[in-house]
This record gives structure tokens, sequence and C-alpha cells, in this order.
């Protein structure tokens, strides 16, 4: 019979038992909570492409209260607007509602500038009026995403040329990694596999606090929306929008980050800011970058370094 040891552990075993015991526990809760709260849809959502607006300001992962927070307390053009409820708790459900389900006539009339790499996993981009998947790209190894200088270079060469009446701009920030000077969590393509556990993860087993990776995020939306001041003053739109994809969750109910099919208000309330755009003309966004087709397995790579399981 094998026996088992009752001997003294180690501080550090000691230590490593009682995360895998807290890990085991949150994970039975947040399982729960994921099981619950999608039982089917406790909100209506609003509808995206029938709404008015010549631009689309999509901000990945932006939460409603932290858009409030952050331009309340900047010097902004725009101010906080209301709130919408998104059809979607993660970017494919998102890609998927709003474009997915289209009409080809209302999509026929969309140019879609995108950092997300799932446009090319999740929608039919033929169906589009046009699109720039700029990820293709412009992905940036060092920060493990894409920063928001290219879609804004991108958007401002798309809105100029007005191939279509309406055009969806979609940043990666304030999803995570950061792409501020000091942030650490990004990841290289090449280093994938020995990068240290996802900001959600620390989150949520201790390594890191709420105010902390909250002040992240409010940074990464801060660096975002210098951008979109860039854009909405070198393109032309009688109504701009500027919104976000889905949310994400601290800890609210045991959920992190942002899964799909989970109907919370941290992931479905979303910011809905009307405003204009007007082109001074003031920057150049040059040409566009070149560069060879990105393959299946690079996709996947650039996904994973954005904290999806692929």
């Amino acid at each position: 019979m094998l026996e088992v040891f009752r001997g003294p552990m180690s501080s550090d075993l000691a230590a490593a038992a009682r995360s895998l015991r807290h890990a085991g526990f949150d994970a039975v809760r947040e399982f729960v909570s994921r099981t619950y709260y999608g039982l089917g849809s406790h909100s209506d959502p609003d509808d995206v492409l029938g709404a008015d607006w010549d631009l689309l300001v999509v901000l990945d992962a932006c939460r409603a209260d932290v858009f409030a927070d952050v331009v309340g307390d900047g010097d902004y053009s725009f101010g906080v607007g209301g709130t919408a409820t998104s059809p979607a708790s993660s970017s494919t459900e998102w890609l998927d509602s709003v474009f997915g389900r289209a009409s080809d006539d209302d999509l026929a009339e969309v140019t879609y500038v995108t950092g997300n790499p799932y446009s090319s996993r999740t929608i039919d981009t033929d169906r589009l009026g046009a699109c720039e998947e700029v990820w293709q790209y412009a992905w940036d190894d060092d920060r493990g995403t894409i920063p928001p200088r290219p879609l804004t270079d991108a958007a401002i060469r798309a809105g100029r040329r007005a191939e279509t009446e309406r055009l969806v701009v979609h940043y990666m920030q304030p999803h995570f990694p950061t792409v501020f000077d000091g942030g650490d969590d990004g990841i290289a393509l090449d280093d994938w596999g020995d990068q240290p556990m996802s900001v959600w993860e620390q989150l949520r087993f201790g390594r890191r606090t709420v105010e902390d990776v909250w002040a992240d995020y409010e940074r990464n939306l801060e660096a975002v929306l210098e951008d979109v001041e860039l854009l909405l003053s070198n393109v032309d739109a009688e109504t701009a929008v500027l919104t976000a994809d889905h949310g994400n969750a601290f800890g609210e109910h045991h959920i992190y980050g942002h899964p799909s099919g989970v109907d919370l208000p941290a992931l479905r309330e979303v910011p809905w800011c009307e405003t204009t755009a007007s082109d001074d003309h003031t920057h150049d966004p040059g040409d566009p970058g070149g560069g060879e087709a990105t393959d299946e397995e690079t996709v996947d790579d650039r996904l994973e370094s954005l904290g999806y399981k692929v």
C-alpha cells in the first residue's frame, strides 16, 4: 500500500498546495457563474449596424465605467456619452453578431479596419465593402499586440478614400497587453510558451491586485484615446460613435477577463459616445505597410499573445 506522507511541508510546498486548493475552488465558482449567467440572455442587445453613425470606433474590451472615468477626468474633444448593451461578451461573438448575421446590402456599405486577428476566423471579409486587416502587417512582437497608430493611419487612409458610406475602426486597446511605456506584459511570438501567466490569471491567483490591474487598464485606454483624437481630426464623419465590442470582468461573480457566452454588466455594458469628426489634415498617415500574408500558425500565435486559447 502506498504510504501517505504526513511530515512537515516546506514553506514553498505549503504555499503551492494552498494555491492549488484556491485555484480548484475558484475554478468551480467560475464554472457555476458562467453556467448561470450563460443560461440565456438577460439583456436585450442594442443594434450596432442599425444605429445612426458614419464612423464607428471600437475599443476592444472597454468597460463603460472605465471609459467614463478616464474620459471624465481627461481633456478630450468628446464627452463621456451614454452606454449600450453589447450583443456579446467576447470579440468572436461580437464579430459574428454584428457582421456575420448582417445582410449583404448592409455590409456592402461598410469598410472595416481592424487590429483584431479574429477577423480572419470569424467573418467573411469578402462580404464587406472593404476590409483592411492591419494586424497582418503591423503586429508588434515586442509588445505582443498591435499598437494604435497603424490602425489610425489605415483608418485615415480609408476615410479619405471614402469607398463606402460607413467606416468601422477596431482598435485592440484597452485590451491587454499594455502598450504604454513601462508595460511589461507583452509577449513576442517566438517566446510563446515561456511567458508568465496572463494578467487575468495573475489577478485570479492573487499575484496582482485589482487596483494595480485596473490602473494599467486605464492607462492602456488613455494610450488608445490619444490616437482616437488624432483620427477624429483627420476623417470626416457627421456622426462618429465610440464604443466597445465587450467589457472585462475583474472577478465579478468569480469571472475574470471576457469569456464567451456570459451576460454580466461588466462584460455587456459598453460605452456609446456620439461625437463628430472633421478632416483637418493635421496628420499624414503615409503609405500602408507591406509584408507577406500571415499564415494560420502566426494567427494562432497572435491570438495567444492576446490571452486567447486557440
